[in-house]
This record gives structure tokens, C-alpha cells and sequence, in this order.
């Protein structure tokens, strides 16, 4: 419980030490070159099975330009992480709120590199709301939390991958993270930090979530514009207004008492990842680099704060879909 406690406030820190299986932990990085020609997402995390021989930690890479994805696995004991900040070490890369430092070498592939990260944009955490769960971060047990470390940030340095260098200074980031039992049983997420202006950016998911005996639809989205963050979530109140999924794109729109959102996005194809059950890690992610978001952000009274179009989405669309449509219907 101690541990729970400290690390509330510090949704980028570690929160495995000392959690029985099963337990996944994950953060994810998006780099983007200033070309944006170069699209890669980073995801190091580990798995703590009840079965001994399927614990182990991973870095995942995934090449958003070609869908091309790779899994490193690593021996759970290559994997090391600070009590006090955000430090990941996973064999010889290691990672932070700040840089990664990537030497993998393994099953015929070599990544190697080091970039930076300049002017990181966290969602803001108060002793209320710690992070982007609002209060629901502070209730245990539940099958999965999310963080979202930085909105857009610059990227300096650069990777060497299979050969090709790969330069991303000058370019875009993000970072997020996942942890808890297993990822839901259906969910949908975009985000997207590159619209005209620089500093936009949106992270918007809805996920099956299970409580007490049951399951409702739980929705958390930020977009971040001007400065400023403006929250829908099921914790402050926002509902959804539509909610339609098809086989190019998905149309989202939520209100709260002060403003409207509407999200259509354009799906696209994408690889596959590893995405974590309770008994291991299986491949059932797909996940895309490629997708569009049409945003549009109004007041309630019809005038509108901002319109634009977000490149190089990060998109899943995952599970039982049918399921969390219908439970949404009957909110």
C-alpha cells in the first residue's frame, strides 16, 4: 500500500515493485522526424506472469511508415527501474521522462541511438486528480491504468536501425503509458500530435471497464490547444453524444456543460503487437501510425475554439466491439 501511495502522484514511475502476478507494465514512445517521413513507436514494459517461464520484459518496435513491427524479449531480470523517478533499464537501453538510450542487438536486428526530449507537456497531476484516470487513480485493483507523460515535445538525436539512420532532431513526440492485470476486453484509442500549430495535441480513449461485478463504457480525452487542456471524461462528467464505428473510420462526439467535441477519424493499416492478457503476452494489437483525425472544438452556444486535422494518428481499434457499443447505448 505504501508503494501504491508514492507512486500515485508519479504516473511515469514504476509501479511493479513488490505486485503479485499477474502484472504488465508499459510506456509508449512516439517518435516522429521533422520530415515526417520517419514514424516509429517505442514500447518497453515488462510481464510478471503466476508462470514463471512467460515472465520477461520487452522493448516493442514498431515502424509506423511500413507496419512493420519487431518484440525483443529480455529475462525478467534485465529489467530495472528507479524507486525515486521515471528510469527504465531493460538489458543495455535504458529510458526516461527526458531521453532513451537504445543498444538492441537481437534475432539478426540492430537498433542503436540516443534522442532527447525538450519541452515534455505531462498531463497535470494534483493530489485529486493524479493524472489523467482523475479519481479512479486512486482506486486499487483495477484491471488497467493509463498515464499520459507528454502531450508534444521536441526530439533531438537519432537511431541507427538495420543499417538505416534514422535523424529526428528537429521532429515531434509523445509519451504514454499503461499498467495493471491485463489490457480491456474492447478499446479504442487515437492520439495525434502534429495538426498545422505546433502544441496541439489529442489523446482520446474508451475501453470496457470492469466494476463491481459489472462493466460500463469509461472514456478519458485531453486536447490540449493554446495552452490549455480541455478534459472529457466519464470522472468529470462529459458524455457521449455519438459514438460510430465502421470499417474506415470512427465518429466520436462528447459533451460536457461548457463545450462540444468531435473527433472522425480515418482509419488505416497498421502492425501487430503484443498486448498483455493475464496469463501472457499475445499478439492482438493492431495498431496504426497512419491514421487522421478531423477535430472540431466548440462552446455549447455554437462558437467554435478550434478546427483541424491530425496527422500521423496513433489507432487501435480493438476486442469486442459490439460489447462496449452496447454498453455504451444503455448509459
Amino acid at each position: 500500500m505504501f508503494n501504491y501511495l508514492r507512486t500515485l502522484r508519479h504516473p511515469a514511475r514504476y509501479h511493479g515493485f513488490d505486485k503479485k502476478p499477474p502484472f504488465f507494465e508499459g510506456w509508449y514512445f512516439k517518435l516522429i522526424d521533422a520530415s515526417e517521413q520517419h514514424r516509429y513507436a517505442l514500447i518497453p514494459g515488462i510481464f510478471i506472469s503466476a508462470d514463471p517461464a512467460r515472465r520477461h520484459a520487452f522493448i516493442q518496435v514498431l515502424n509506423g511508415s511500413t507496419g512493420q513491427a519487431h518484440y525483443f524479449q529480455y529475462p525478467a531480470a534485465a529489467f530495472g527501474a528507479a524507486r525515486d523517478r521515471f528510469e527504465v533499464q531493460i538489458g543495455a537501453s535504458r529510458f526516461c521522462s527526458d531521453a532513451i538510450s537504445l543498444q538492441i542487438d537481437q534475432d539478426g536486428q540492430s537498433l542503436r541511438g540516443d534522442v532527447r526530449f525538450l519541452g515534455t507537456t505531462p498531463w497535470p497531476v494534483t493530489w485529486r486528480s493524479p493524472g489523467i484516470m482523475g479519481w479512479y487513480a486512486w482506486v486499487p485493483g483495477m484491471e488497467c491504468y493509463h498515464g499520459v507523460l507528454s502531450f508534444d515535445h521536441e526530439l533531438q538525436g537519432g537511431l541507427t536501425f538495420a543499417g538505416a539512420a534514422l535523424d529526428f532532431s528537429g521532429g515531434r513526440g509523445y509519451i504514454e503509458k499503461d499498467w495493471g492485470q491485463s489490457f480491456p476486453a474492447a478499446w479504442i484509442w487515437m492520439q495525434t500530435n502534429h495538426f498545422a500549430v505546433v502544441g496541439v495535441s489529442l489523446t482520446a480513449s474508451i475501453a470496457i471497464i470492469p466494476w463491481r461485478r459489472s462493466a460500463f463504457p469509461g472514456f478519458i480525452i485531453g486536447l490540449r490547444h493554446e495552452g490549455r487542456l480541455y478534459r472529457f471524461a466519464t470522472y468529470t462528467g462529459a458524455v457521449i453524444e455519438r459514438l460510430l464505428i465502421a470499417d474506415d473510420h470512427v465518429w466520436w462526439m462528447v459533451a460536457d456543460r461548457d463545450y462540444r467535441l468531435e473527433m472522425k477519424a480515418r482509419r488505416a493499416e497498421g502492425g501487430l503487437l503484443y498486448g498483455p492478457t493475464r496469463q501472457e503476452m499475445h499478439k492482438r494489437v493492431d495498431e496504426t501510425l497512419n491514421a487522421a483525425v478531423e477535430v472540431r472544438l466548440s462552446e455549447k452556444g455554437g462558437r467554435v475554439l478550434f478546427t483541424g486535422i491530425g496527422r500521423h494518428a496513433g489507432m487501435e481499434v480493438q476486442g469486442d466491439l459490439d460489447r462496449l457499443l452496447a454498453l455504451q447505448t444503455q448509459t
